[in-house]
């Protein structure tokens, strides 16, 4: 048999295994390895960390895409979408851009419309994954196995159970993966915990984290599914259902998408913004790698319609060091941090990802506030506990891919703040307490809540741990 014919065998083994976790161990092994950037010199050819990103929509095109092309030590070389019209204007946004930035035209990105050939391409270092939520965990997944670096938008996973698997993947392979976890970026989230973990409120009694809210809709009728759209596999592991637009994305543009509001792709706000507020309050609490032990609260979901995530919502949590969460939608979006002698107060303020983003409208809403003004003008001393500083989310990814230095946002603890956030999602659904035990990632003697940690996947999409 000629090296060719060997060649293409395996390429057609690599995508018949789908997005199963044997994929690292069955085929990788049978394809060239790229050698890091930080081997070579400075000027070397290689030391431009050339990226495919695996999803063009809204976050793509408004946030990840731009956040990548304005650094020089990378390149997008490749773009994907299920939805071929989405990946030829993500590829004719990316060549305008090179041609502008370069004073030349630019005509070197190639298109996908299936993640797994990007994956098959060798001259790809590392890859995006803009997706819709229930995509995130496999993708990245079958992306460590192909030994890509990845920059992975929130929330890590769908269900808790496919979050341990995404950690426990990357962990293994070691590659470098950022999750979208910006506000760890920002410099007023950092110094809001850094100045919790230095006592300047005294002992952290309550964290209260406010989400914005989502609106519920009509239903919808069944639609045509669009030519250019490979429906079955952005379905990917969810059971398979009608294809209406307002289910997926608009064919038109790129205002927020209706699979936001779908339970069987995301949880809703809870995950959505929850993932950035409660990863934050993990940061300032030193609970990063843990999780509460006890959850409850009660949310309103809606009764018909086909947008069906929460609605109102207050739910609570405790950990073991004693400090009580508070998470609804009636609370400021942001972050309050109350002790025994004051609280923090920290947002976002009026910054925004992208232009559809449901921030909540406050009058001259403050990114930082205090009980006592003098806290926020405190200096964090020498020898008292400073946090990593980053101040560009995709630029650290993008040093850490060179330095192979652990990222600001790694993957295992985006894992645990997005599995708290299904643990306040799980009490919604109960509407009961709930006992979790963090080490185990199980719920205590109830097995009725247990089968919230994973959902049935569908064929031949599923991935296996």
């Amino acid at each position: 048999m000629s090296q060719e014919e060997k060649n293409i065998i395996s390429r057609r083994q690599f995508l018949d295994l789908g997005i199963k976790g044997t994929l690292a161990s069955t085929v990788i092994a049978g394809f060239p390895t790229i050698v890091p950037a930080s081997v070579f010199g400075k000027n070397a050819p290689s030391n431009r960390i050339n990226i495919g990103a695996i999803g063009t929509g809204r976050i793509s095109r408004g946030h990840d895409m731009p956040g990548v092309w304005k650094h020089d030590n990378a390149q997008i070389m490749a773009v994907c979408d299920v939805d071929g019209n989405r990946a030829d204007l993500a590829k004719k946004l990316v060549n305008e851009y090179y041609t502008k930035k370069s004073g030349k035209d630019f005509d070197g990105v190639k298109t996908y419309t299936d993640y797994r050939e990007l994956l098959l391409n060798k001259d790809i270092d590392a890859v995006l994954v803009s997706t819709p939520d229930h995509w995130h965990a496999p993708i990245v997944i079958h992306a460590v196995g192909a030994k890509k670096d990845v920059y992975m938008q929130k929330p890590a996973s769908l269900t808790i159970s496919e979050g341990r698997m995404m950690a426990d993947a990357v962990k293994k392979s070691g590659r470098i993966v950022q999750v979208g976890s910006q506000q760890r970026s920002s410099n007023q989230f950092r110094y809001a915990a850094e100045l919790v973990r230095n006592g300047r409120i005294g002992t952290l009694k309550t964290v209260y984290v406010g989400l914005p809210g989502d609106p519920s809709g009509e239903e919808e009728a069944e639609m045509p599914i669009p030519k250019n759209l490979n429906y079955d596999m952005w379905l990917g592991t969810t059971p398979e259902v009608f294809y209406t637009e307002k289910r997926v994305h608009p064919q038109v543009g790129f205002d927020r998408p209706g699979w936001l509001r779908c339970e069987q792709f995301g949880a809703g706000m809870i995950t959505g913004w929850g993932s950035h507020h409660i990863d934050c309050a993990h940061w300032a609490m030193n609970t990063e790698h843990t999780g509460p032990i006890e959850i409850w609260g009660k949310a309103d979901f809606p009764k018909k319609g086909l947008w069906n995530v929460h609605g109102i919502f207050t739910t609570e949590a405790m950990y073991e060091n004693g400090v009580r969460m508070v998470v609804s939608n009636e609370l400021p979006n942001g972050i309050k941090f109350e002790g025994t002698e004051g609280w923090i107060f920290v947002s976002r303020g009026d910054s925004s990802v992208t232009a559809s983003d449901p921030i909540a409208k406050q009058m001259a809403a403050k990114a930082l506030d205090a009980s006592d003004p003098k806290i926020i003008t405190s200096v964090i001393g020498e020898n008292e506990i400073h946090l990593p500083v980053s101040k560009d989310h995709h630029g650290n990814w993008l040093e850490s891919v060179v330095s192979r230095k652990e990222p600001i946002a790694p993957a295992e603890v985006g894992h645990r703040s997005c599995s708290a956030c299904l643990l306040h999602h799980a009490a919604m659904k109960l509407n009961r307490k709930l006992y979790w035990n963090p080490k185990k990632e199980r719920f205590v003697n109830d097995p009725e809540a247990n089968l919230l940690l994973a959902r049935e996947q569908r064929k031949p999409f599923a991935i296996k741990g």
